[in-house]
């Protein structure tokens, strides 16, 4: 279904619950002003307390039970939907994004794109064969700190990511790895632009009956490593990512949207002879690049409508919302493999 460039967008947002309600907000916002040719045409939420309260918050918006009688309903032509967030555990995600697919809606699902490889796939040739827009919900690549540092990158050789967060009973049908961590496989994986080569992992339940805190080591083909630590029972909430080059050192704060870069300048030297490795350094030089502030969720909705209305490919695509999934199963394995050689299996 092709959109004509003065047409209003219909979007539909499958399930409002913790992060639903995040998108609701936007496109309420996003429906307001006048730069946006966006409508909310429909909720499906299937909490009955949460629906009925939805009504009376949206009162212009249909609110559907389940999703079968929200696509019923289009079809019938009461209502008209072009593209629509999933937000849904991520066990749903297969069946609510690809009856959407199906229908010709466009799809922005939140992260990971799915529970399997196996899924994740059947997603992606749905979307191709239904000639849809698949976006997957790494919210992070849309950190304004993130899209001021892509001009910067040149050869990223050592990672260190850090996101922790205080305990909440949301997101606990997946394990530390898909719910937090996977945000900075996803970053790395787009910066590195390399395969795989090896990764060690250790991880622990603690609070759930899944993995709640965890480290990982992944060597990349380019010689590039990575050290991941993620924890959802930390006393303090940190996001942040920091990556050495050659002869720089970049520091990205997430949640403060910001970015420092140290650069290290070699002295000029007209001695022919290599100089002596303690007069090598010249210096450090600190900066800190202007980030223009913005709301990630806002930015990734916008690009998303873009794609629709345009059908361009969008910013993240199914693949590499299959890429991130992948070695995020990877890790689970190798903290299962640790879990048996260590015998914690013992502390369940």
């Amino acid at each position: 279904m092709s959109i004509a460039p003065a047409q209003t967008i219909g979007v539909a947002v499958i399930g409002a619950g913790a992060f639903g309600s995040n998108h609701l907000r936007v496109l309420r916002e996003l429906s307001a002003g006048s730069a946006e040719s966006v409508r909310l045409a429909a909720v499906v939420e299937s909490d009955p307390a949460r629906a009925q309260a939805l009504q009376s918050s949206f009162p212009h918006t249909r609110i559907f039970h389940d999703i079968d009688a929200c696509l019923a309903a289009r079809a019938a032509g009461e209502i008209e939907i072009h593209a629509a967030s999933v937000c849904v555990p991520t066990s749903k995600h297969a069946a609510v994004a690809g009856a959407l697919l199906q229908s010709g809606i466009d799809v922005l699902v939140e992260k990971p794109i799915a529970a399997s490889l196996a899924e994740a796939d059947a997603l992606i040739a749905l979307a191709s064969r239904h000639q849809r827009i698949l976006q997957v919900g790494h919210l992070e690549r849309f950190n304004p700190a993130v899209l001021a540092v892509h001009p910067y990158i040149h050869m990223p050789m050592f990672f260190e990511a850090h996101r922790l967060s205080i305990f909440t009973p949301r997101s606990l049908d997946v394990d530390v790895i898909l719910d937090l961590m996977v945000h900075d496989l996803d970053i790395v994986l787009s910066l590195v632009q390399s395969p795989v080569h090896s990764l060690q992992a250790v991880g622990l339940p603690v609070l759930s009956r899944k993995v709640d805190i965890a480290n990982v080591r992944v060597e990349f083909a380019s010689g590039c490593v990575a050290n991941f630590t993620a924890s959802r029972v930390s006393t303090e909430r940190v996001r942040k990512l920091r990556f050495f080059q050659p002869h720089q050192y970049v520091s990205i704060d997430y949640a403060r949207q910001d970015l420092l870069f140290i650069d290290v300048k070699p002295q000029p030297s007209l001695d022919p002879a290599p100089p002596a490795p303690a007069s090598g350094l010249g210096g450090l030089a600190l900066s800190k690049p202007t980030v223009t502030s913005g709301e990630p969720l806002r930015l990734e909705i916008e690009s998303f409508l873009e794609s629709v209305r345009t059908q361009q490919q969008p910013q993240v695509t199914g693949q590499q919302g299959r890429a991130a999934l992948a070695l995020a199963l990877d890790i689970n394995a190798a903290i299962a493999e640790h879990a048996t050689r260590a015998h914690l299996d013992r502390f369940v």
